[in-house]
């Protein structure tokens, strides 16, 4: 599969099957976020993978809809203002743009691998702070369920709604 299939293929699934993922698979996504590239090379984040249902409950608690509640893994991800870079002219710290590179490579990782996933950055970051107490320096900002999806044929199915390039392009 080249790239742009992989792209085709990544959707948001919220249906999961109660098959458990397998290790190498989760070592790979987690391998994945690791190579991801981060402004400065500063890589200012600390990814949490949640797998014991003991600790799945406490994300679910974070974001109380009903279709998290089957996901059988999660990874948050944390930022680290105090590593992320800066732009000097104007102070933007980079921290949630590192994260979101580091988390799209999760989620097409998860595709290659027949896994689906959802970013979920709609979620409760103080109940997160408190139920997976970190470093004060650290910001739980993404969310990625992730498993195997109730419905392999999503992948195929799930159409996508995007706006057309000379919609969202100017050309100089």
């Amino acid at each position: 599969m080249n790239l742009m299939q992989l792209i085709n293929k990544r959707c948001s699934v919220r249906n999961y099957s109660d098959t458990p993922v397998e290790k190498e698979k989760i070592e790979y996504l987690l391998e994945a976020a690791r190579l991801a590239p981060s402004a400065t090379n500063a890589q200012p984040w600390k990814f949490l993978l949640i797998t014991s249902p003991e600790q799945l409950g406490k994300v679910y608690s974070c974001y109380p809809r009903e279709w998290i509640k089957n996901a059988p893994a999660c990874i948050i991800i944390y930022v680290d203002h105090a590593q992320s870079w800066k732009r000097a002219s104007d102070g933007k710290d980079h921290a949630d743009i590192d994260a979101a590179i580091a988390a799209e490579h999760i989620c097409l990782a998860a595709a290659e691998q027949d896994l689906g996933s959802c970013w979920v950055c709609n979620f409760n970051t103080e109940l997160c702070r408190e139920l997976f107490p970190q470093n004060e320096t650290l910001e739980p900002v993404i969310l990625i369920p992730f498993g195997y999806p109730k419905d392999p044929e999503v992948f195929t199915n799930t159409p996508k709604k995007r706006k057309k390039l000379d919609e969202i392009i100017e050309r100089y």
